[in-house]
């Protein structure tokens, strides 16, 4: 078993953008998943990219906005809601609602998401 203590959560950030990572490679011996709960202020977004080797299911908890898709497609993302991107899918996010914006992230194989924050 493993318990990660709620002060051991580690809060990865770019403007408008707070990703806490519950569970990564970091501070889990899982090999399996990454778990992340992302918060987007209103006006925030998450650029288009891709994982080349992992997919990602996101779980909306809180708001509204855009899932950002290939070819410049669009397509309304809210509260409730679930997507799952396979590998290579093109996917971001805009919260272009009123309030804050958070999903849960699972991501298979994991991935370490230092490389995309600042802090």
């Amino acid at each position: 078993m493993e318990f990660i203590s709620a002060y051991s959560i580690k809060a990865l950030s770019n403007p408008g953008v707070v990703s806490r990572q519950l569970l990564n490679p970091e501070n889990s011996e899982s090999t399996r998943v990454t778990i992340t709960e992302v918060h987007l202020e209103v006006g925030a977004s998450q650029p288009r990219h891709t994982h080349e080797a992992s997919e990602q299911i996101w779980y909306a908890t809180k708001g509204s906005g855009t899932l950002l898709l290939a070819d410049d497609a669009t397509m309304p993302f809210k509260a409730g809601d679930v997507v799952r991107f396979a590998d290579k899918d093109v996917h971001g996010l805009l919260n272009d609602g009123d309030e804050e914006f958070v999903y849960v992230s699972v991501t298979a194989p994991p991935i370490n998401f230092g490389y995309a924050y600042q802090k």
